[in-house]
């Protein structure tokens, strides 16, 4: 089958951007982690069981917060942060019953542990699994392709672009560093709730960070202003280091240190009191929120990595912009669409629309290596499938 495919010019004025990333204890990048962890944890079971990857998409989970006392060298949580899990996947496969709760519960516990050090996942955290069969029509579609072969389970789309810009490499580098373990032994009073949000005018650019601070490692106000002091100056360096040195920076803007109404946890997360979550309503899969560029809003983390294009199309979309830009001369930015049908076979979109940004030339002219690139990522789809597994893409 020849792939549809639209190529046209791309253009725009890039003089303002916005870039925002919810870091790694933000309750949505909480719920999108989680929901993904459960997928790639039944796959692994599914796998080990029956050999192959069986139908699921559990990429519905909400977190509702709990409540808190902070105060600072202590503080305490009243009542606990509420995940509810809910999807849908085989739970039964003849007499062979699969323990989804169990998967959901421990994985959920394991993956808090692992990434929120001042959250006891056990006393501060409710995990509720909901997970149901789904429903016989795409359970028989999922089952008619298998692994190989594979027809999409919905008619959605997917969007990329390479290559990343340097405020958007910033933000990244940002949340990234800071949630590094060293970073956490160096100054545990930084919660893994950071959110970032950089708005760049011409060569102007200004960071906005809201980092929930953690009561027990901080012993008072001044305390309290030396962290944030610190934080400024650590991530004035980032800046720095990516060519914006004379970057504007707030930290917990909202502060106002006089009345003491300052932004200080117990767990470092806004979960605890102040927050709720739901999957999909932070990152996309190349791990920012950027509304300059073209984005889906599909929620991605949690959907299965073998039929679904919500999540594949998307993924798959930023390898077709990256290997553009990379393998094709003159291509300096490239923008990627993909359509699906219900029922066709991943491999075959409905319809894919490329954009470049080229030197010289016309972007008709590069029809033939373009084809080429889309075919050949299309065709690696299966691999996709060991590389979410291993959690070597990025989802959220």
């Amino acid at each position: 089958m020849m792939i549809p495919i639209v190529i046209s010019g791309l253009r725009g004025d890039n003089q303002v951007e916005v870039v925002e990333r919810k870091g790694i204890g933000h309750p949505d990048t909480i719920c999108d982690a989680l929901a993904e962890e459960l997928s790639r944890n039944l796959c692994r079971e599914y796998r080990s069981r029956f050999g192959h990857i069986l139908h699921h998409n559990v990429d519905k989970a909400l977190l509702c917060g709990g409540q808190s006392i902070p105060a600072f060298g202590g503080g305490s949580i009243t009542a606990p942060i509420r995940i509810f899990l809910a999807g849908r996947a085989i739970t039964r496969v003849g007499n062979d019953e699969i323990p989804i709760s169990a998967i959901a519960a421990e994985g959920s516990k394991a993956w808090l542990k692992e990434n929120l050090h001042a959250l006891d996942s056990d006393r501060h955290v409710q995990v509720e699994p909901l997970i149901q069969q789904g429903s016989k029509d795409l359970r028989s579609l999922f089952a008619s392709g298998g692994e190989s072969g594979v027809l999409a389970n919905d008619t959605s789309f997917g969007v990329g672009h390479a290559p990343l810009s340097a405020v958007e490499r910033l933000v990244l580098a940002i949340e990234q560093r800071l949630h590094q373990r060293d970073r956490i032994a160096d100054r545990p009073a930084w919660g893994e709730d950071i959110k970032i949000m950089a708005v760049r005018t011409g060569t102007q650019l200004t960071l906005t960070i809201a980092c929930a601070m953690i009561g027990r490692y901080i012993s008072g106000l001044d305390n309290y202003l030396e962290q944030e002091a610190a934080l400024v100056e650590r991530i004035r360096g980032y800046a720095i280091e990516h060519g914006f040195p004379d970057t504007e920076i707030f930290v917990n803007a909202a502060n106002d240190a006089k009345s003491g109404n300052i932004y200080l946890t117990v767990t470092g997360t806004s979960a605890e009191a102040g927050d709720d979550g739901q999957v999909g309503r932070g990152n996309r899969v190349n791990g920012l929120i950027t509304p300059c560029r073209p984005m889906s809003l599909e929620a991605a983390a949690g959907k299965n990595p073998v039929s679904h294009v919500g999540k594949i199309y998307n993924l798959l979309a930023a390898r077709v912009a990256e290997a553009l830009v990379a393998e094709l001369p003159g291509v300096n930015e490239a923008h990627c669409f993909m359509v699906s049908k219900i029922g066709a076979p991943v491999s075959e979109p409905a319809l894919v629309q490329v954009k470049l940004r080229i030197e010289e030339g016309l972007p008709e002219e590069q029809r033939e290596p373009t084809y080429g690139i889309v075919a050949d990522r299309l065709a690696r789809v299966p691999e996709l499938i060991d590389e979410v597994m291993a959690g070597r893409m990025m989802v959220f």
